[in-house]
């Protein structure tokens, strides 16, 4: 498959946009724990630095539609080999804030799944670009590189988010065709958004898990030996279970576990961008996470 074309860009100059309030139901597990979100600098001592990280958001469901499920037997494979984040919630419903929030930070006060968007500000992309870093979002069924449109037979631009921030590269908006064959091509960073039939958003569990298998489970592999990581989240739950989701990292420096603390899409991003080294400047920015690492 043809290679990845990296981010070269400045960072954007307008001022980031405050991050958005985690609602009640997100704040508390489905046994009743209070969230503890702590602050600190940026980046998380002792944080590996992988080559590359690869982040695969699947769609609506619960984390009890997927633990233990004998459907999904890829995806529980991959949490009793990596870290299991048993207390991982979204932010809101429904689809679009969720992948706003992962990517910049802010729901950017989107509340539905409106197509197009324009917008401005800080986000992950225009970060690693200003820290010499390099992304691409991976979209399945994007008709063509760059392509704007909102939707085309199974893909939804509301699941990409990168394509809503004009001042990024139209190239950083890459069909999943054009994920590289070669993973030590992959940028630093990349998001991969499975259609809607392979997401679970349309198809079923069972579908979404194969899926992930064939198209992912040789990254997988390939990044425990190779300085890399894969995550895997979902945008939300299925409005059922206080939105708490599945989300899982593997890879290289992973300690595998079940880890209770709480993970939203925030905290992800504050991870993702630790683990590449980017710093926050943000006041009280969240803490990454930093007990999941062999080092």
């Amino acid at each position: 498959m043809a290679g990845v074309l990296a981010a070269a860009l400045s960072a954007c100059s307008s001022p980031a946009p405050s991050r958005g309030e985690v609602p009640s139901s997100a704040a508390t597990s489905s046994t009743g724990l209070a969230s503890s979100l702590a602050t600190s600098p940026a980046i998380a001592p002792g944080a590996p630095r992988p080559d590359h990280v690869v982040v695969v958001v699947m769609e609506n469901r619960s984390a009890a539609d997927i633990s233990g499920n004998g459907q999904a037997p890829y995806i529980n494979a991959l949490a009793a080999r990596g870290a299991l984040f048993t207390r991982s919630f979204a932010v809101a419903h429904p689809s679009e804030p969720n992948y706003l929030a992962l990517f910049s930070g802010s729901t950017q006060g989107v509340t539905s799944d409106a197509c197009p968007l324009i917008l401005t500000g800080t986000n992950l992309a225009a970060e690693l670009a200003q820290a010499g870093g390099t992304f691409a979002g991976y979209s399945e069924g994007l008709p063509a590189v760059g392509d704007p449109v909102c939707s085309s037979g199974t893909y939804a631009r509301k699941h990409a988010p990168w394509v809503n921030f004009p001042s990024l590269p139209a190239t950083l908006h890459q069909p999943f065709t054009a994920f590289p064959s070669d993973f030590a091509a992959l940028p630093t960073v990349s998001f991969v958004i499975p259609d809607l039939d392979h997401d679970m958003h349309d198809g079923s569990v069972a579908t979404g898990d194969t899926w992930l298998a064939e198209q992912l489970g040789p990254y997988a592999t390939w990044a425990q030996g190779h300085n890399s990581m894969l995550v895997l989240t979902f945008d939300e739950d299925d409005r059922s279970r206080d939105n708490q989701i599945t989300t899982i990292i593997v890879g290289a420096h992973v300690r595998a576990g079940r880890y209770d603390e709480h993970l939203d899409h925030y905290r992800l991003l504050a991870t993702l961008k630790a683990l590449a080294g980017l710093g926050s400047s943000e006041p009280g920015a969240l803490q990454p996470v930093t007990d999941a690492w062999t080092r």
